[in-house]
């Protein structure tokens, strides 16, 4: 059986984890007709307004989940033993938000029939990646038997897991966490840089963004593994050496990775 998110992968293990990141935009023209519906805006300038009213409310642009599409999608593809099997971008070349949001929800649905289960890995997906591709399949009127599975017990949320569920705000976020750890991080593009980049249609440049911050969200689920005893550190470094040599061999098919795999830094805990 083809597998629907990884196509090409030719993996001889099981599955254990999916590592995946989305990237998103506001949808100018839901925002006018539900906040502004007695005006005719054009996409851009509704958005603008509403990210105006937004920064006047607090200290970010940034628009709830329910405005927004995914325009992106990175996953990886984890063994059981937290090996790097496959990598893909959903929807490519095309990256259009219906067929990411329905080849996703696919895979999913073709994992969930697989023994052993395998568990998807986000930073802060609870908060934010599963509901936008939640009210995406809503949206478009795609089924999603296995829903409840990846909602509760298929689902290890990072960012929920490192701030104990809330208790602390992690300041900081991935990329602290991966400079923390030595790996690239945030590199030229940062996220709120994403949907002027989607208006000048730099699509492939947000899905590399995307790919590497997939990247990090793997290294740093690493790491959360050796705190909770699942790996020893010597395992974990291990697995990083393999996983740099791995990724190094697929900038022939990602370009993007070679900028990745430069910024990689060894692990150097200080003081």
């Amino acid at each position: 059986m083809i597998d629907p998110l990884f196509p090409h992968c030719n993996a001889t293990s099981s599955a254990g984890w999916l590592v995946f990141d989305c990237e998103s935009v506001p949808d100018g023209r839901l925002l006018n007709i539900v906040r502004y519906p007695t005006e005719t805006l054009t996409p851009e300038a509704a958005v603008a307004r509403a990210q105006a009213e937004a920064l006047e409310r607090g200290n970010s642009d940034f628009l709830p989940v329910t405005f927004q599409l995914p325009i992106s999608i990175a996953m990886l593809r984890v063994g059981v033993d937290y090996s790097l099997q496959a990598i893909t971008r959903l929807d490519a070349p095309h990256f259009k938000p219906r067929g990411i949001v329905e080849q996703f929800w696919r895979g999913l649905g073709q994992y969930a029939q697989y023994e052993p289960a395998a568990k998807i890995v986000t930073f802060n997906g609870r908060g934010f990646d599963l509901p936008l591709l939640e009210m995406a399949a809503f949206r478009y009127g795609i089924a999603v038997p296995s829903l409840d599975q990846w909602r509760n017990e298929r689902q290890f949320d990072l960012m929920h897991w490192l701030n104990n569920d809330g208790a602390i705000r992690l300041s900081g976020g991935l990329n602290m966490l991966a400079k923390l750890l030595g790996k690239p991080g945030k590199m030229e593009v940062t996220g709120n840089k994403v949907y002027g980049m989607w208006l000048d249609g730099q699509l492939n440049a947000i899905n590399d963004y995307c790919l590497c911050d997939t990247l990090d969200t793997y290294i740093i689920f690493l790491r959360t593994r050796v705190l909770a005893g699942a790996i020893t550190l010597d395992t974990e470094q291990a697995i990083l050496r393999r996983a740099k040599d791995w990724v190094r061999g697929q900038t022939a098919t990602y370009p993007a990775l070679a900028e990745y795999v430069t910024h990689w830094g060894e692990w150097s805990p200080w003081p």
